[in-house]
């Protein structure tokens, strides 16, 4: 999407930083990315609100900055 232009960002658990940054070398592309924390599949729905809430002002700002 980002070299369409069109603005992106991806999130991604602490556990897999390293993967991340392997992947983002490998294509030469650094995207924006928020990490929060790992793991999330046991966490109650009210736990993962608290999570996105937290990430929507730094998400918004990595899809609005040049």
């Amino acid at each position: 999407m980002d070299a369409s232009g069109i603005p992106g960002v991806t999130v991604v658990t602490t556990g897999f930083t390293d993967a991340m940054e392997m992947q983002s070398n490998t294509l030469g592309f650094e995207p924006a990315v928020i990490y929060v924390p790992h793991p999330i599949q046991n966490l109650t729905a009210e736990e993962l609100d608290k999570i996105a809430d937290s990430i929507i002002d730094p998400a918004l700002k990595l899809l609005t900055s040049d």
